[in-house]
Order: C-alpha cells, then sequence, then structure tokens
C-alpha cells in the first residue's frame, strides 16, 4: 500500500462522512414539520417510545442525535427520563438502516438485476438529478436534491474506500491486526475508540463495511468491534449532557448503561454459544451483509432483552446521579440548545415556549382585568409573577431565535421563526398592560371610587370584546391559523369604536350627573390600556398573515384591509358590531338652559 492510497482513503473518508451528513441533515430539513409531529407525541408508552426513536433515527440518519435531542427534551422537562429511555433504545435499532443501505455496495453478478441493484451503478444517476434539483429548483425541491445528492457522494466515498483499502489485503501487519480484534476486549475498545473519534456510530460500521473488502476482517473480529462502536456512540451524549440538569446526565448515563450492559451479554451469549455448538461462521470472512447482519441482531436483541427492565435502567441512573438533600429543585431550561442541531425540532421547540407565553399573557390580562370589580391581592400578585415570567419568555425566545436564525433552515422553519421574531414583543406588551390594568385597579381600591351602574355596564361590553380579541389572537397563534388570524383586524376596529362610544357615553353621564370626574380619570387610563391591548393583537394577527405570504408590509396590508372595500371585512365587522352593543341609557338627558333659547 502507498502513500497515494492512503491519500484516497483520506478522501474516500471525507467524502463519506460529508455525504452521510448532508443526507441526514436534508432529511431532516425536508421532514421538518412531520418530525416536529412525531417528537410532539411523547408518551409513556415505551412500545411507542420505542418506535419514535426508531422513526427519528431513521429520518436523520444518526443515533447520536436523536439521543442528543432526548437529552435536550429531558433538559427542557418536555420528556420524562423515563420515556427517554425507551426512545434511546429505539434510536439504537433504527441507526441499523444505514447499515443495510451500505450493504448493497456488496452485491455482486453478472445480470443487469444485480447490477442495478448495487447502489454503485446508479447513485452517480442520482447524483446527477440531485445536482440538478438542486441548482435549479425551489425550496421542498432543492431539498430533495440535496438528499439525492448526499446519497450519492456518501456511496462515491464508500466506493473510494474500498478501493484505497484493497491493497491492505497484502500488507502482514493488516492482518495481524484484525487477528489481534478476535480477543473481544481489544475489539470492543477498537470499535469504540473508533466511534467516538467519528461520532457517529452508523459512520464506523460504514467503514467497517468498507474494510470487508480487504478479506482481513472475520465475524470474530468484526463482532467485538461492532459492540465496542455502541459503546463509542455514547460519547456524543454524555459531552452533550454537560452543564445540563440531573435528569438529562441520567438519560445521557442511561444510554452508556444500555449499549455496556448489551455489550456484556450479547458478547456472553456469543462466545458461549460458539464454545458450545461451534459457528461454522465464526473465521469466515465478513461482508458488508454480515456486518449489517451482526449489527441489527446485536441491537434488536439487546434493545428486545432490555426493554422491560428500563425503571431498572432508570434507578441505576439514578444511583450514578443521585439528589443529594442541599439540592435545591432544579428548574427546567425554557429552550435546551442542544436542540439547535436539529434545527426542525429547535424550531417546533421555539414556537410551543412562544405557545406557553402566549398563553401566559392571556391568562394575566384576564386575571387583571378581574381586579377592577373586586380587588384581590393575591390575584395582583400573580400577575406582577406573569409579567416578569413573560419578560423572561421573550429574553430567552429572542436570543434562541437569532441563534436559528443563523441556521440553514426549511422554508417553513423560516416563517415560523420570522413570525416568532414579530409576535413575541407584542405579547410583552400586553403583559405590561396587564400590569397597567392592576396599577389602576388599586387606585379605584385606594381612593374608593364607585362605579354606577351604567358605567359598569358600559365597560363589561367592551371588556368582553377585549376578551375576545385577545382569545381569538392566542388560539390563532398557538395554531398557527392564518385563517383565524384574518377575522381579528375587524375585530380590532370594533374595539377601537367600542372605546370611543364609552369615552361619548362617560361625558354625557359627567354631564348629567350620573358619573363623578374621579372614575373618568381611571376609565380614561383602562380604556387606553385596552385599545392598545387590541392594536397589539392585530399586530401578531398582520405579523401571521404576512409572514405566511412571503412579505411584510403592515401599513400596505391595513390600508388594503381597511380602505380596499373588502366585503369579507365588512361583513365580519358587522357581525362583531352587531354582537357587542350597549345597552340604552337609563338616565335622562340634561334639561335645556331657557336663556340658550
Amino acid at each position: 500500500m502507498t502513500i497515494f492510497n492512503v491519500f484516497t482513503l483520506m478522501g474516500g473518508i471525507a467524502m463519506f462522512l460529508y455525504g452521510m451528513d448532508l443526507m441526514g441533515k436534508a432529511l431532516e430539513q425536508t421532514a421538518g414539520s412531520k418530525l416536529q409531529g412525531i417528537l410532539s407525541t411523547m408518551t409513556s408508552s415505551p412500545i411507542r417510545g420505542l418506535l419514535l426513536g426508531m422513526a427519528v433515527t431513521a429520518v436523520i440518519q444518526s443515533s447520536g442525535a436523536t439521543t442528543v435531542m432526548a437529552v435536550g427534551f429531558v433538559n427542557s422537562g418536555l420528556m420524562e427520563l423515563h420515556q427517554a429511555i425507551s426512545v434511546i433504545m429505539g434510536a439504537n435499532v433504527g441507526t441499523t438502516v444505514t447499515g443495510w443501505l451500505l450493504s448493497l455496495s456488496g452485491l455482486e453478478g453478472d445480470s443487469f438485476l444485480t447490477k442495478m441493484m448495487n447502489p454503485t451503478a446508479w447513485s452517480p444517476i442520482l447524483g446527477f438529478i440531485g445536482i440538478w434539483l438542486y441548482m435549479i429548483g425551489k425550496d421542498r425541491k432543492r431539498g430533495v436534491g440535496k438528499i439525492l445528492l448526499g446519497f450519492s457522494i456518501l456511496m462515491a466515498g464508500m466506493n473510494t474506500m474500498s478501493h484505497a483499502m484493497s491493497p491492505l489485503a497484502d500488507e502482514p501487519w493488516f492482518m495481524d491486526l484484525f487477528l489481534s480484534f478476535k480477543n473481544p476486549i481489544l475489539g470492543v475498545i477498537a470499535g469504540a475508540v473508533l466511534t467516538a473519534v467519528l461520532q457517529s456510530s452508523s459512520a464506523s460500521v460504514g467503514i467497517l463495511q468498507a474494510l470487508t473488502s480487504t478479506g482481513a476482517v472475520t465475524y470474530s473480529a468484526a463482532v467485538p468491534i461492532i459492540m465496542g462502536q455502541n459503546i463509542g456512540t455514547t460519547v456524543t451524549a454524555l459531552i452533550s449532557s454537560a452543564g445540563a440538569n440531573k435528569n438529562a446526565k441520567r438519560t445521557a448515563f442511561v444510554h452508556l448503561y444500555f449499549n455496556v450492559i448489551g455489550t456484556i451479554l450479547f458478547l456472553c451469549g456469543f462466545y458461549g454459544l460458539n464454545a458450545l455448538i461451534s459457528f461454522a461462521f465464526f473465521n469466515e470472512t465478513a461482508n458488508t451483509f454480515g456486518i449489517a447482519i451482526v449489527h441489527t441482531i446485536f441491537n434488536v436483541v439487546t434493545t428486545a432483552i432490555l426493554l422491560p427492565f428500563n425503571r431498572l435502567l432508570e434507578k441505576l441512573a439514578i444511583l450514578t446521579v443521585p439528589d443529594s438533600p442541599s439540592d435545591k429543585k432544579q428548574e427546567n431550561t425554557l429552550l435546551d440548545e442542544r436542540l439547535l442541531t436539529t434545527p426542525s425540532v429547535a424550531v417546533g421547540r421555539a414556537m410551543l415556549t412562544g405557545g406557553d407565553m402566549a398563553e401566559i399573557c392571556r391568562t394575566a390580562l384576564l386575571q387583571a382585568m378581574s381586579t377592577t370589580r373586586v380587588w384581590n391581592d393575591a390575584i395582583a400578585d400573580e400577575v406582577l409573577r406573569k409579567e416578569d415570567a413573560v419578560d423572561h419568555y421573550e429574553d430567552v425566545l429572542g436570543t434562541y431565535l437569532v441563534k436559528l436564525s443563523a441556521k440553514h433552515l426549511s422554508v417553513d422553519d423560516n416563517r415560523t421563526v420570522n413570525t416568532l421574531l414579530h409576535t413575541i414583543g407584542d405579547f410583552e406588551r400586553v403583559s405590561d398592560h396587564a400590569v397597567n390594568i392592576i396599577k389602576t385597579a388599586e387606585e379605584i381600591r385606594d381612593k374608593d371610587i364607585k362605579f354606577s351602574e351604567e358605567a359598569l355596564n358600559d365597560l363589561s361590553v367592551l371588556e368582553a370584546a377585549v376578551q375576545d380579541i385577545v382569545n381569538r389572537t392566542v388560539d390563532a397563534f398557538q395554531k398557527c391559523d392564518t385563517y383565524a388570524a384574518g377575522k381579528i383586524e375587524p375585530l380590532e376596529q370594533v374595539v377601537d369604536g367600542l372605546v370611543r362610544e364609552v369615552k361619548t357615553r362617560h361625558i354625557a353621564r359627567l354631564q348629567a350627573g350620573v358619573c363623578t370626574i374621579e372614575y373618568g380619570f381611571v376609565l380614561d387610563d383602562l380604556l387606553t390600556n385596552y385599545e392598545r391591548i387590541a392594536d397589539h393583537c392585530s399586530n401578531i394577527a398582520v405579523a401571521m398573515i404576512e409572514v405566511a405570504e412571503d412579505k411584510f408590509d403592515t401599513h400596505e396590508y391595513l390600508a388594503n384591509v381597511k380602505h380596499g372595500g373588502s366585503v369579507k371585512f365588512e361583513r365580519r365587522y358587522e357581525k362583531y358590531r352587531g354582537r357587542y352593543t350597549f345597552p340604552p341609557e337609563a338616565y335622562s338627558e340634561p334639561a335645556e338652559n331657557p336663556a340658550e333659547n
């Protein structure tokens, strides 16, 4: 083997790793919202968790990435430790898909059908189609092009590695090296080190499959190496858990214990049975299919054995990372940066967090409005706490979204990020107005300001409309429903009209001696906050609609809606205006001054 073979080998490994990374990221990006939906289906059922881990790993082609996501979810409080265990087990099974995909390169035969089943025959065609789609396509077509291109590069790298390694078959030292790997301990260590360096068990299995072209890899050497590869892949999660809360650290240790215990059990069973019945294939030369079969059998058997004992693995992890009496309750991380490695999942988590922020704003506002009638110290304190929480949400979300914006996102994910960036500020302002309402309610209490029955009736109508627009806005935002968002602006116009009418009716009552000037001061504060809350709801709805249409000109949109003769807008406006009407005045108009006649 010459130095040029080494250069070729290095290039083959580079192409193989890059192709795998490109294909995995493109698959994850193309899956987008579907992957978010899969990951949002968290369940305490071990079987469903197992299937979840398998599905996600099959999509993103990396068990390490799935495990890191599990650590991130546990750290964020989105997943319980016992749920993460079954997901991790499923990830180990799902990662075998890559091995089977690569094993097709080992197909040999003279028939046209056999040749066409070998990926090395048709992957160049996929590469050509992929680069064409990538260069001239848009959005989803570019994503599909990257998947095809990644697979083509991966297979080209696999083929290059195999050719570069072929001369090693004539090197005595290389043959002796693999003879030494028949020692299970040395084989396990070699597999673990290789995978820890590459940070991918799929990649290390692929390299082992490429090594079969030398003829030096026997099943007696391959089995312990494969076991070690599964242990090596745990390094990624262990590193990722640094700085996380205790449950996240325990999740990483569960991954380690699962693979270590599985390796011990499998090796004991394998070598025990070989001692009893002497496997005929034990000293035979392995091929790509054989490597894929061993890898799959190990993961499936280990999972089948240990899945019923997932609670024991959980207890073992808790013993490793125990709670101490001096520990305070650890808070979950609002948005875990580990999820940024899988942008579509991070976007989904950010959207859920934005929905939580919106819900806190809604609750705070409804609570604040109740204190204008009956003051309650506990409710007032709760509103202030919620406002602090919303401020924290805005800071964390803003920072997280800026980092997400730097990632390569799908069109849908990019729209979600833009929507969040344009709306979280308005939600924060709604919570500020809730605090302002609390201050006004406190003034009403301190000055013992009494509302007339007519004033209470007017406020009830306006507040019902404000609550309606807030509820509609939050619901539309949480469901990403642009159709529902289109109903916000007509209602906002109704609220503006109600505010003006309340002021007019108050002045009339003031002239009639029914209301007091002190009530007028606090009423003006309330009306200002209610009107601005409706304005922020309008901003949120417009942002949702405009971002969905890939444009953002608020003034143009509002001008078109209000003054463009929209029949739909007018119909909705009349509907809401008819719903929120004031009762007739119960007092008499002030008598006319005869001197003025």
